[in-house]
């Protein structure tokens, strides 16, 4: 038998070194714990509401006659999710009053934005995308707002469903999240799509504005699932530092200080320096610059589906359903070959398959409304995308300090949102600049994985420098 590598000690909580090499053992045992069950339907709530800033809000706004630079800079809401860390130190500490101590610290924040989530549909539903533009386009803010903030309490209550020293725990809820996530993508963009298209059909004026009060149905469900998850006490962070305050300064900024210190800028700094600086750095860096690609093509990959000729029932059917289905089974298996391959092998591959995937999206442009050539496509896309967010969750979940989960891996999380959202944003204007060349669109944005991946293969020689621990795959 070949010698099995002695697990990297904890540190800070971690049970795994900094490449995301799980401890060994039979990873598919994981998903037999029932706390997978919660993890799923976190991932599910964190992801639905995508579908109402992307996909429905997307159509929406194409089908009402708006170019395609204005649907691209009005997903710049989505750019809420990059600096949701900016907050994540109040949703981490604070407790809502009377909903905490009878639901729990994170399932409170849960549902609290849920229900804000719930009051802007309501508004949604009375609401004309061109003559209230401003207004369906803030209505949505809030939307991201409110997702972006629930994220911070969802992300930290599923990693604190497993205990530090749990890796398989860890690695499968990796995958059962992203699983829950795209569900939540997917099948929902889905439902959502076929009741749009069905009001359309059925001669209903305002069919997406309708399609939105059945969309209030999904989200009450799953609140109502929600109240059944267990959640674990979380870490207690250290203690404020009571040390004397500098003079001249009044208590009130003693005190804000204070707690600046201990919320905000200690546990940024903890992950600095458990890292080394320069690593820390270069972890940033490639977090921000490894999805942008597959969010420009992303982001205008509906307007493409329509402007080929697809309806939205077949966008529903190729896309989301099929999509979810290729999505859910190869998450599964691609958090399997993560373990095997290690972190930034991973990480390498995902980003080689996600430049690659966007090119079939080019054949697709060039040859016009297949079926089976826009199924294939949508196949291979979803194959590279589970994998590549396996292995990037997993990579980012390793990396935080148990003290400030929340916190750290909201700034994780939200410096990858970044690339993924606040630039891609411009991806109507470029398509737009290309006098809608939709081949040439879906090249370049293949193009853009490749700084990522060279920042990537400098990372690894860094890490081996600091601590040479990246060996063979790790024997199953």
């Amino acid at each position: 038998m070949r010698p099995r590598r002695a697990a990297t000690p904890a540190r800070h909580g971690r049970a795994m070194n900094l490449e995301g090499n799980p401890m060994t053992g039979n990873y598919f045992s994981g998903y037999r714990d029932v706390r997978m069950a919660r993890i799923f339907l976190l991932g599910f709530i964190s992801g639905f509401p995508w579908v109402l800033i992307g996909s429905a809000l997307t159509l929406w706004l194409k089908e009402d006659g708006l170019s395609r630079s204005t649907v691209g800079f009005a997903g710049l809401i989505f750019g809420v999710y990059a600096v949701n860390f900016i907050w994540s130190p109040l949703i981490d500490r604070i407790r809502v009053p009377w909903l905490a101590a009878r639901l729990g610290r994170r399932k409170a924040w849960i549902l609290l934005f849920q229900l804000v989530i719930l009051c802007a549909l309501a508004l949604w539903s009375g609401l004309d995308a061109t003559d209230d533009l401003t207004l369906v386009v803030a209505t949505g803010l809030v939307i991201a707002i409110a997702s972006a903030s629930q994220d911070i309490a969802i992300d930290a209550m599923r990693i604190e469903q497993a205990r530090p020293d749990e890796a398989r725990t860890m690695a499968a809820g990796a995958a059962v999240t992203t699983v829950g996530w795209w569900t939540g993508f997917k099948l929902g963009g889905a439902a959502v799509l076929f009741i749009a298209d069905a009001l359309q059909k059925a001669g209903v004026e305002a069919y997406w504005q309708t399609s939105y009060l059945f969309v209030m149905l999904i989200i009450v469900a799953m609140n109502l699932l929600l109240l059944m998850v267990y959640e674990p006490a979380p870490a207690t962070p250290p203690a404020a530092d009571q040390s004397a305050p500098p003079p001249n300064h009044s208590a009130a900024w003693r005190a804000a200080a204070v707690q600046i210190k201990h919320a905000v800028i200690t546990p940024f700094w903890s992950f600095l320096a458990a890292n080394g600086m320069r690593i820390g750095l270069a972890i940033l860096a490639f977090v921000f610059l490894f999805k942008i690609g597959e969010a420009f093509m992303g982001r205008m990959s509906i307007v493409f589906y329509r402007e080929v000729g697809f309806s939205k029932s077949e966008i529903g059917v190729y896309s989301k359903g099929l999509g979810w289905l290729v999505t859910v089974a190869f998450t599964l298996l691609g958090g399997y070959l993560s373990m095997r391959l290690g972190g930034w092998r991973a990480l390498f591959i995902a980003g080689i398959a996600m430049a690659a995937t966007n090119l079939m999206f080019t054949l697709l442009a060039w040859v016009g409304k297949v079926d089976w050539l826009f199924a294939l496509a949508v196949v291979i896309d979803d194959l590279a995308a589970a994998f590549a967010t396996v292995a990037f969750v997993a990579f980012i979940s390793l990396l935080v300090d148990r003290r400030y989960t929340a916190t750290q891996y909201a700034l994780l999380a939200s410096i990858g949102t970044a690339g993924r959202t606040v630039m891609a944003g411009a991806s109507g204007w470029v398509v737009d600049a290309l006098d809608g060349d939709w081949g040439l669109f879906f090249i370049i944005t293949a193009l853009m994985v490749i700084p990522s991946l060279i920042l990537l293969l400098l990372l690894r020689r860094v890490l081996q420098q600091r601590a040479p621990l990246e060996q063979a795959a790790v024997a199953a």
